[in-house]
């Protein structure tokens, strides 16, 4: 993560959503109306702490109902899974918050990693050789404006 005189990276914001939006789809789960309500308040808080200047009372509105449909849609599709699976739904959202909780790692690493590493310099091109590959999820994909695919 960052200390307190640093910018978040937008890895950790995002993964801090995903969280946010992990713990929607739970109390929906649920059904109770007071894990609803405290996931209502942690996406307002979530939020609040993440931008720089207050948001405007609509773009406050537009953002709590982008996690909340976030939060639909995973719990549907993890319903779904679990049914399609025989795996309970708890589990299948908790691999969801492993899942984003990974991705954030993987990205410190490669950010760690690209600190540490010496820069290619145009004398010695080619020695990237990961260039047009990111890895998410545990699984390398290949990006579409990867100037190698273009034969």
């Amino acid at each position: 993560m960052t200390d307190a005189n640093e910018h978040p990276r937008p890895e950790d914001d995002a993964a801090r959503l995903g969280l946010v939006v992990v713990g929607e789809a739970a109390a929906l789960h649920a059904g109770d109306d007071g894990a609803l309500d405290a996931s209502e308040e942690n996406i307002r808080e979530t939020v609040d702490s993440m931008v720089d200047e207050p948001l405007t009372d609509r773009q406050e509105q537009v953002v709590e109902r982008l996690a909340s449909a976030g939060g639909t849609l995973t719990a549907g599709l993890s319903g779904a899974l679990a049914a399609k699976t025989g795996s309970s739904v708890d589990d299948v959202l908790e691999g969801a918050a492993r899942s984003v909780v990974w991705q954030q790692r993987l990205a410190a690493e490669r950010d760690a990693a690209a600190t540490s590493a010496p820069r290619p310099t145009e004398a010695d091109p080619g020695t990237d050789t990961d260039a047009g590959e990111r890895e998410d999820a545990g699984h390398p994909q290949r990006r579409d404006d990867d100037p190698r695919d273009d034969g």
